[in-house]
């Protein structure tokens, strides 16, 4: 069988269109939903095997949308309509299987069965055989540089079908939609498809190989590379013939800037930085990431806001993001980090809660139930001052009597619908 008729038999498509509708997602330009992808095949699913055959079929172009990303800057993506989603996945489903057994083990990204933590327990273990000299390489706007010539030339070397490389040359070209303008895409893979990530992968497997022909240590997760040496003359030598490679090579442009020399503490990769204790190498949560944790959770308890929503919503909220962000560093050291955090985030839920019970009376009545339940030894006065107190919310709610009554014991308990506030340190050594 051939590649094109693999692509488009009847079991790979209904696997494509499965994840399709698994992974959800925006509608692109046409503003179909994913959930009107079973019946548009349904009635079109000839027609555009027909075309693909032929090479007649005109992918739409992607919808341009940005996101935030951790330095503050924004990220391009474009969002392909479902259609053109479920061809690329059903493109992609064939190309992972021709070229995952060629891709290095070094290469973690968008892969099956790897993920930013075995790229992290690979670092640890360079820089346990003594490699902490660091060349951290930095492509500028990667996906957005990528070389159509170049790309569809490397591709031939295992993939040389005219219908699949005319279709994977059709979605680089596709153009993108911004502000209701479509313009020429003579360059790059738009990143927010279902085929950029493999098409990325083959495309900097040349930098994988090269690398392993020159026998050096290092560790690729998607566009972010590191490679690891044992002296700083030997980094300054790899940076320069690296660097000459990717613009000369694959004509990637290297960020002079960016890339550079560093230590291990200095290091940043994948949202990790890197210390030395007794036991050798460890990571953690690098600061920026922290400080960013620290953000998200003050955007959603702006008191304003966070008062006026149900308590329920806030916790419900906030545990997504701290379950989330741990379960990415889990693999870091950060216990005095969540410690810390802990404290504050409950400072400021009781901030929420006592100002949401707003009456003195109610504030009393409510403190009084909760020191009953828990026997703690607070007299009512204790408790009376406390709710008639003219401090501000943020510190009456610093009072021992509020610490110890809204314990974190007492937030973590579910109540109907509500979820329990997650504690982060417990979450996180609930790991260990």
């Amino acid at each position: 069988m051939r590649l094109i008729e693999k692509m488009l038999s009847k079991r790979n498509m209904e696997l494509a269109i499965k994840k399709v509708k698994s992974n959800k997602g925006a509608p692109g330009v046409d503003n179909m939903m994913v959930e009107e992808i079973d019946k548009y095949f349904e009635i079109h699913g000839e027609e555009i095997i027909t075309a693909i055959m032929n090479m007649k079929y005109k992918p739409k172009p992607v919808r341009r949308v940005y996101i935030p990303k951790a330095d503050g800057k924004q990220r391009p993506l474009g969002i392909p309509t479902v259609t053109d989603r479920v061809i690329q996945q059903a493109l992609a489903q064939i190309l992972s299987e021709i070229y995952e057994p060629h891709f290095s083990e070094n290469s973690y990204g968008f892969r099956p069965n790897r993920s930013a933590h075995n790229a992290m327990e690979q670092v640890l273990e360079y820089l346990n055989e003594g490699y902490e000299w660091v060349i951290d390489i930095d492509i500028e706007k990667y996906f957005d540089t990528v070389h159509h010539d170049k790309l569809i030339s490397i591709l031939r070397e295992h993939v040389n079908e005219r219908e699949i490389l005319h279709l994977i040359r059709s979605f680089l070209k596709a153009g993108v939609m911004e502000d209701g303008l479509v313009s020429p895409n003579e360059a790059g893979v738009p990143q927010g498809g279902p085929l950029s990530p493999v098409l990325s992968n083959i495309y900097l497997d040349k930098l994988d190989k090269e690398l392993e022909e020159r026998g050096l240590r290092f560790v690729r997760y998607a566009d972010d590379g590191n490679i690891f040496v044992k002296s700083e003359m030997a980094a300054e030598r790899v940076m320069k013939s690296i660097t000459w490679w990717l613009e000369r090579k694959l004509f990637l442009k290297v960020s002079a800037t960016k890339t550079k020399i560093v230590r291990p503490t200095k290091s940043n990769f994948l949202g990790f930085t890197f210390w030395k204790g007794s036991m050798g190498w460890k990571c953690r949560p690098s600061d920026n990431r922290k400080a960013k944790l620290c953000m998200k959770i003050k955007e959603i308890l702006k008191r304003k806001h966070a008062v006026a929503r149900p308590l329920a919503e806030t916790f419900k909220r906030i545990n997504q993001i701290i379950r989330g962000w741990i379960n990415y560093f889990r693999i870091g050291s950060m216990k005095q980090f969540l410690d810390k955090f802990g404290q504050w985030l409950r400072h400021k839920i009781r901030v929420v809660i006592i100002k949401q019970w707003k009456i003195p009376k109610r504030i009393y009545i409510n403190l009084q139930r909760l020191n009953k339940l828990q026997n703690f030894s607070f007299t009512e006065e204790d408790i009376f001052k406390v709710a008639n107190s003219r401090l501000g919310w943020y510190r009456r709610c610093g009072m021992n009597v509020v610490n110890y009554i809204l314990n974190p014991r007492i937030l973590a308990i579910k109540e109907k619908e509500r979820q329990g506030l997650v504690n982060p340190l417990e979450y996180y050594l609930s790991y260990s």
